[in-house]
């Protein structure tokens, strides 16, 4: 099929297909005498393996690496499982650090609408300053993706 149907078909771009044959995860389709891309059937379901790959949060390096090794007639299924085992820890981790940062917002929220009530009419009520003089320590920042 060509790279427009197999595109079609996957939901990704003629240039995302391209993009996955230039970084090793999908093989080089062979060319039609014209020079179009003339994907095998099977294209089908690796692409659509790599899609859902990519939605668990394995990188494209990660990935190439694994099916290399599949390719080559490895099975890598103890690196796969390892590797999705680190992203589970790691999105555990930002959970609780989510956690924490929303019980913190949401006591700083509690402290704003007390300084906001009993502020005067017309004065500011100085929210910003509230949070620079808490005593909560900086945070790095949410959500950093890790490769």
């Amino acid at each position: 099929m060509r790279s427009g149907e197999l595109a079609k078909l996957t939901g990704v771009s003629t240039d995302t297909l391209r993009f996955y044959e230039r970084n090793r995860l999908l093989p080089l389709a062979p060319r039609a005498a014209n020079g179009y891309r003339c994907y095998p059937q099977e294209s089908l379901a690796r692409v659509l393996l790599i899609r859902r790959a990519l939605g668990l949060g394995f990188s494209v390096a990660e990935l190439a690496r694994i099916l290399k090794a599949r390719d080559s007639g490895g099975a890598p299924c103890k690196t796969v499982r390892a590797l999705a085992a680190e992203k589970l820890d790691h999105i555990e981790a930002q959970m609780k650090e989510l956690a924490r940062f929303r019980k913190e917002l949401a006591a700083t929220l509690r402290d704003w609408d007390h300084r906001l009530a009993s502020a005067r009419p017309g004065k500011p009520a100085r929210l910003l300053e509230a949070i620079s003089a808490s005593p909560s320590r900086p945070r790095r920042p949410l959500l950093k993706r890790t490769s």
